[in-house]
This record gives structure tokens, C-alpha cells and sequence, in this order.
């Protein structure tokens, strides 16, 4: 039936609002893309119909054929010939091909027990167990002879791409169901640049997905085992440390220590149930981890590396002997990133409106690996879901993305040398500042949305949102906040720095 405009009458049927954001109809650039395929979606159309192609599918789906072009890129590596410095002319660098014969895996030997291994223990037995699967494989091949006989390091290198990619598809579960009324945003990780550049350059994807899996049980409510998983990834690389610490200032916030005093015990048994057993039998090999990031000095990508080429080494520990602890370096790192934490935590208590906890994550990853002396290229997968879940904007995470390829690119010609056709050091050097400003920009946006609530793209698309990842911490009343804008009164007559609000508000940081 026909009716006309502005007439209100019962047989009028009125569409639905559709249960999810839209992507074209709150991003310009999925609204541009749109155009391919027929334009933005009609406020007629029909949403979350669909018995198939869910958006949990499609998002498979879309990392699907991103890893598989990954994989496709790894192919001339993945054999271990890498005459003519092939690594780095075809651009597959693979850190599992060298560790392969570093660590004697081919022979059977086990990471810690049997070699020593620069790597937390889970990321070792990672290594192990794709080993064994490859020696299982080579003798099916020879038993067998229906199978192709490919070389141990390939059937090694395969079958490590072939587990990442589960814990990559994992990583698309993880962000979707985190997004909330935003699961789109996980076609952010099926489409990323990032994991079709770095899903197999070593193995940081296992700790990824697990943190995010444990983020993921944070916002069920579930706060033991989002311990237990932070702990696994712990166990994998050290970074999900770090999202212990946003759960503790934000928890702070809203009075819910106790909840984060659960996850954090459960992370710290879980942690020593993989650690422990391993630094009883081979203590020297478990702890060389530790001793390795100590020793270490600034990796090339690191900005402290760039100001001790400009200065030609005049600065910090100065000139280093091989084994020498760069001291000074390490002083000063730490003491930059104990700043960044208390400067993190002072925005968290002191914004307007609690922070979510992807905000508050991605700032403190990111201005971690900007201001540490180490990030290696495939670090970057750390920012990944969290820049994802911070802000899920495509063109900012796009332009984001496109630096770290042009890192990656940089990084292969610098290694590759100057007497084969690669690039000078000044070009390396512009490529990772240019990523630096990239991430740069990124923070500053997204404390501009914690600032500026009503900007925060996430609470805005749909009415009613607080955190979709804060879990017990969503829609909860603060507790302890600091107030810093004019116009708050001054600090009690105690002197107290944990005043209470007399009109049963919540307890305020003077």
C-alpha cells in the first residue's frame, strides 16, 4: 500500500533499526568501497537474516585469503635455499627457518632442555611441537611413498604457517566478539595489511590471539579465565603483561579491585604452571629470556638505535663490546617507560567518562614498543586488534598499516646491502620514523576520544554503549576518580589524597 508522505497509519510499516552498526553508513571509506558492489546499504534492507554468510563467516573468509596470499609470499623461503639472499630480494623472511637449524629441531633437540632458546616457554613448545609434526611427516613420506618428500625445513616451515593461521582466524573470532554491535570491525583483521605482511615472520600471533582471547573473556564477566589466558600469553611473549595493567587502573576506577585480584592470580598460576616445571629441570636455558632481553642492545627499528647513529654512538652506553650490557640504555628505557604507565594511568583516572579498556590497552602497547629498545617488524601484530578495537576507523588504520609495509620493505633492501641494490641506512631510518609518526598519530587520536567521549566512534554509532570489552566493568559507577579541570575544589583540610565525596559520590584522587 501506498502512503503518503508524513501520513501516520496503522497498516504503515516502519523498518526496523538493524541490530549492528552499519559499516556504510558510519565510515566513509566502507561507504566509498560500497560503490563497488551497488552503494551503501538501504535503510530498507534487511539485516541479520542471514543463515550462512554471517559476519563471523565472511570475516573468516576475508582472513582466509589474506593468509593464504601470506603463505603464498613465504613459498620461495619456506625450503630453506637462501642463495642470492632470497629472504630478502622476494621479501619471506621467516625467523622459523633459521631457528629451525639454530635450535637443532630437525634433530629432535627440545627448546630449553636440549638448546637455548631466546623465547618465553609456550612460544618454545610452539616450536617443538610443529618440529615433531614435521619429523611425523617425514617418515609417513619415506613409509608411505604416496606423499611429496619435501625437505624437513619445509614440512617444519609449513606446518608452523598452517598453526599461525589458526590462531589467526582465532584473532577474527576474538575482535568480532568484542566488537559488540560493531562485528564488521573484524573485517579490520581479515583485510589488515599488517597480518598479510607479518601472520608468519615469527610467532607472534600464538600470544596475540591468546591475549585477545583473554580480553574476550574479560567482557563475558569471566575473570578467572580471562587470567588464565593473559597468563598463557604471558607465557608465549611478554607484552599481555601489559593489559594487566590497564585492568588494574581501570578497576581502580570503578571499585572493582577484587574482580581484577582474580584474574590476575589466575594469569600468575597459569603462567608458572608452563614455567615452572621448565626452570626446575633446565634452570640456565629457561632463564637465558631473561638474560638475553637484558643483554640486548637497541634493535635497528628502535628509536634509540636511530639517535645513536646520529650522534655516532656518543650517547647512552656509547660503543658496545660483543656480550656487553648496554646499562645506560636500559636505565633509561625503563625510566621512559615508567612515565608512559603513570602517564597512562593519570588519564585513566582523570577523563571525563572511564576509558574503554582497548583505548587504554592500545595507548599503553603502543607507546611501549615506540619508547622500548626493541621492536622487531612483526610486533606490530600486538597493536592490531587493539588499534582495531580503540578506534575502528578504516582510514586512519589503513594509513596506520601502509607504514608498517613500508617498514617491512625497508627493513628487507637495508639487510639486503648496498653492494646487491639495497637502500641506505637513511632510508631505513625515514621508513620506521615515518611508522613512528603513523602510531603517533594514532595515540593522539584516540586520547582525544577518552578526552572527548562524544567523539569515541565506538559510543556514538550506537545508543546506549559503554565498553562492549569492559565486562564487569561496563555501564558500573565510578569509585575513584582525579580531578584535574578548573573548578573542582580544592583538597580537604587533611591533606588526604583519597578524598570522599560528602554527597555520596564516588572517591576522588585530589
Amino acid at each position: 500500500m501506498l502512503v503518503p508522505r508524513g501520513t501516520a497509519t496503522p497498516d504503515a510499516v516502519v523498518p526496523a533499526r538493524p541490530d549492528r552498526v552499519v559499516p556504510s553508513w558510519v565510515d566513509p571509506v566502507a561507504a566509498q568501497a560500497s560503490e563497488a558492489v551497488g552503494g551503501p546499504w538501504g535503510r530498507h534492507a534487511v539485516t541479520g537474516r542471514a543463515h550462512f554468510w554471517t559476519p563471523l563467516r565472511i570475516c573468516l573468509l576475508f582472513a582466509t585469503c589474506v593468509l593464504a596470499i601470506a603463505w603464498a609470499k613465504q613459498a620461495p623461503c619456506s625450503a630453506g635455499d637462501w642463495s642470492g639472499s632470497r629472504q630478502y630480494t622476494h621479501f619471506c623472511y621467516s625467523d622459523a627457518v633459521p631457528l629451525f637449524g639454530g635450535y637443532g629441531l630437525g634433530e629432535g633437540a627440545l627448546p630449553y632442555l636440549d638448546a637455548r632458546v631466546e623465547y618465553p616457554v609456550l612460544t618454545g613448545a610452539f616450536m617443538a611441537l610443529a618440529a615433531a609434526g614435521a619429523r611425523l611427516y617425514a617418515r609417513a613420506a619415506e613409509g608411505v611413498g604416496l606423499l611429496p618428500d619435501v625437505p624437513l625445513v619445509q614440512g617444519y616451515t609449513v606446518l608452523t604457517y598452517l598453526l599461525l593461521s589458526v590462531c589467526g582466524l582465532l584473532l577474527v573470532r576474538a575482535v568480532l566478539g568484542l566488537a559488540g554491535r560493531r562485528p564488521w570491525d573484524a573485517a579490520m583483521i581479515g583485510f589488515s595489511p599488517v597480518l598479510l605482511v607479518h601472520a608468519f615472520t615469527n610467532w607472534d600471533l600464538l600470544a596475540v590471539a591468546l591475549a585477545t582471547f583473554g580480553m574476550l573473556a574479560w567482557a563475558r564477566s569471566r575473570p578467572v579465565l580471562a587470567g588464565v589466558l593473559l597468563g598463557l600469553g604471558i607465557a608465549a611473549k611478554f607484552y599481555p603483561l601489559l593489559l594487566l595493567g590497564v585492568l588494574f587502573v581501570l578497576c581502580l576506577r570503578a571499585g572493582r579491585l577484587r574482580v581484577w585480584a582474580k584474574t590476575v592470580t589466575a594469569a600468575g598460576v597459569a603462567w608458572a604452571a608452563v614455567n615452572l616445571p621448565v626452570a626446575a629441570v633446565a634452570p640456565d636455558n629457561w632463564a637465558w629470556f631473561f638474560v638475553f632481553s637484558r643483554e640486548r642492545s637497541a634493535n635497528p627499528e628502535s628509536i634509540w638505535n636511530i639517535a645513536l647513529h646520529v650522534t655516532d654512538h656518543r650517547i647512552l652506553d656509547g660503543p658496545l663490546a660483543a656480550g656487553q650490557t648496554p646499562s645506560v640504555l636500559n636505565a633509561v628505557v625503563t625510566g621512559c617507560l615508567l612515565a608512559l604507565a603513570a602517564g597512562v594511568a593519570w588519564l585513566a583516572l582523570a577523563a571525563p567518562v572511564r576509558p574503554r579498556v582497548a583505548q587504554l590497552a592500545f595507548l599503553l602497547v603502543a607507546g611501549f614498543l615506540l619508547l622500548n629498545k626493541v621492536w622487531s617488524p612483526q610486533f606490530s601484530l600486538w597493536l592490531l586488534p587493539l588499534a582495531v578495537l580503540a578506534r575502528p576507523r578504516w582510514r586512519s588504520l589503513l594509513l596506520w598499516q601502509a607504514t608498517e609495509v613500508l617498514v617491512w620493505g625497508v627493513t628487507m633492501l637495508h639487510y639486503l646491502g648496498t653492494d646487491k641494490r639495497g637502500i641506505e641506512v637513511e632510508w631505513f631510518f625515514f621508513g620506521v620514523l615515518l611508522r613512528d609518526a603513523a602510531v603517533l598519530v594514532l595515540m593522539a587520536l584516540v586520547v582525544r576520544d577518552v578526552l572527548r567521549p562524544d567523539e569515541d566512534v565506538v559510543r556514538t554509532t550506537w545508543p546506549g554503549v559503554d565498553d562492549p570489552a569492559g565486562g564487569v566493568l561496563d555501564h558500573v559507577r565510578d569509585r575513584w576518580v582525579l580531578r584535574w579541570r578548573a573548578g573542582i575544589r580544592s583538597p580537604d583540610r587533611r591533606g588526604s589524597h583519597l578524598g570522599v565525596d560528602g554527597e555520596g559520590g564516588p572517591r576522588t584522587v585530589r
